[in-house]
């Protein structure tokens, strides 16, 4: 196992990696809407929040060697399933034409009270 840190991605806010590669797999822990500089969320919108906790998963997935074209599966978590429609639109214009398995869940609570909440597992191409 390897651990993967980006420092273009919010730091860890507990004792765990931002993602592990194990095999042809990369972990990835789940990633809010924190500005990885002022370590606080920006946006009041579930729109401006999916798109910062989408750029954090991309840039772990970055300092991996890996772009959101490599996602498997991916899973989010929302505070309010009100908030899917536009979720959901955000998630799909940055995501383009590919398409990994997915998950959505709503949940009472995140860190540093966010909307959204982005994890997922990416896999390295094997020739």
């Amino acid at each position: 196992m390897k651990s993967v840190f980006s420092a273009e991605a919010p730091k860890a806010i507990g004792p765990y990696s931002q993602a592990i590669q194990t095999g042809n797999l990369l972990y990835c822990s789940g990633q809010t809407p924190v500005d990885p500089i002022t370590m606080k969320i920006e946006s009041e919108e579930i729109e401006g929040q999916t798109q910062r906790a989408l750029k954090n998963l991309e840039q772990v997935l970055i300092a991996a060697g890996l772009s959101l074209s490599n996602l498997v599966k991916v899973n989010v978590f929302i505070t309010d399933m009100d908030h899917f429609p536009k979720m959901n639109a955000v998630y799909a214009e940055m995501l383009g034409d590919h398409r990994p398995a997915r998950s959505t869940i709503a949940v009472k609570g995140l860190p540093y009270n966010a909307l959204v909440e982005i994890e997922c597992i990416a896999e390295f191409k094997v020739d």
